[in-house]
């Protein structure tokens, strides 16, 4: 990869963060140049006007816009489809994970990660590998109405009220729930809730 350079475009919320890592990398030659930005509304144009070899975007983007970074990056996407797009986040979760290699980006990297293992898979990636970190082993994806019942079951509803509410019966969700335990592998309803809120399957909101 010698005399490779890049220029990479980082869209975060964050200035602070923004500034810590165009320091990190300014530091190798590897990288031709490295901005950011928060202007989300003239994103494209200059994504045309300078041409970045990689762009990373922070899921959570604050008040910058209405839109997560995935659905920014599909977006993009689908106006630039030959963009090398790498989803760069605090939530390493996952379902996080999967939609991001779902929808055509070339990677999924934690913001913890240390510099130099970052400028290594964006060398990577430039040179057309994808980086997507191992996910834990599961059975497969929750259904909707999975994520429903066992919605309800964190916030304390009772199986007959879960029944009641989605229209089903009480012998259906818990064969639902069956279904949940043995994809998750856990045993139990807390075990079951407890590691789907911490894959990114369901959130319970608190008032």
């Amino acid at each position: 990869m010698e005399g490779i350079r890049m220029k990479v475009l980082l869209v975060d919320d964050h200035a602070l963060f923004a500034k810590s890592l165009s320091i990190a990398l300014g530091d190798f030659s590897e990288i031709e140049k490295f901005f950011s930005t928060k202007d989300i509304q003239n994103l494209e144009q200059q994504i045309v006007a300078e041409l970045p070899d990689i762009l990373l975007i922070d899921i959570n983007l604050g008040k910058l816009t209405d839109e997560d970074g995935l659905m920014i990056a599909q977006r993009l996407l689908d106006r630039f489809p030959e963009q090398k797009i790498v989803i760069l986040s605090g939530y390493n979760v996952p379902v996080y994970r999967k939609e991001a290699k779902r929808i055509g980006t070339k990677g999924f990297i934690s913001k913890e990660i240390e510099p130099s293992e970052l400028l290594n898979i964006l060398l990577d990636i430039n040179e057309g590998g994808t980086y997507f970190p191992s996910e834990e082993v599961f059975i497969e994806d929750l259904t909707e109405n999975e994520k429903r019942v066992l919605e309800l079951v964190a916030r304390g509803v009772k199986r007959k009220e879960i029944a009641e509410q989605l229209y089903i019966s009480e012998r259906t969700v818990s064969n639902h729930l069956q279904h949940i335990f043995e994809k998750l592998q856990v045993g139990s309803t807390v075990e079951a809730v407890t590691k789907a809120m911490r894959m990114g399957y369901i959130t319970i909101k608190t008032n």
